[in-house]
């Protein structure tokens, strides 16, 4: 694989910053282009060159997070419930802003619906269907509540602006997943 330019790289960066930075200020679909140019301090050409509108840019930044949690969570699934989780609350720290911009965004609703999707795939491997626990409940339904009850608690833990360190987390909502799956 081609090493790529770190001025690429760069300016990647300064409008995946600049959108997310725009994104805690007004809507989504308010943005234009213009704006994420002058916030990323870039010709609006630039913009092009890199992406095809401002919606792939929100897809590209969205799916290069996602991918980061996806890489974490290979090697994490051979961990304990509470020593698993705690790199992913540690991430989600270290990424606060965009976390909480994208959780708490009317323009990107979108976003939770890919981490759940996410989560939930993950769970799959997960869930302990031969010790008697989940028999009688459907694979799909036990997805859905423990997604849904992850991402939640997620959300909740940043918009409240992290009552709770990363550790402390990992370790809640642990205890919580290893007596649900």
């Amino acid at each position: 694989m081609a090493k790529v330019d770190r001025r690429i790289l760069k300016t990647q960066e300064s409008l995946k910053k600049a959108v997310i930075e725009l994104m805690t200020e007004k809507n989504f679909d308010d943005i234009t282009i213009q704006e994420i140019a002058d916030r990323a301090n870039v010709n609006r050409g630039t913009i092009y060159l890199h992406y095809q509108d401002k919606f792939d840019l929100l897809d590209k930044l969205i799916e290069a997070h996602i991918q980061e949690i996806r890489e974490m969570g290979e090697w994490a699934c051979k961990l304990d419930w509470s020593h698993a989780l705690e790199p992913f609350f540690e991430y989600f720290a270290k990424n606060y802003l965009f976390f909480s911009t994208m959780l708490a965004s009317k323009g990107a609703p979108s976003f939770r619906t890919r981490l759940l999707e996410f989560i939930m795939e993950g769970f799959k491997g997960e869930m302990d269907n031969e010790g008697g626990r989940n028999e009688e409940l459907y694979e799909d339904v036990l997805l859905q509540y423990a997604g849904n009850a992850y991402v939640g608690v997620i959300e909740w833990w940043i918009r409240n602006e992290m009552p709770y360190p990363p550790q402390t987390m990992a370790k809640q909502a642990g205890t919580l997943l290893g007596r649900t799956l």
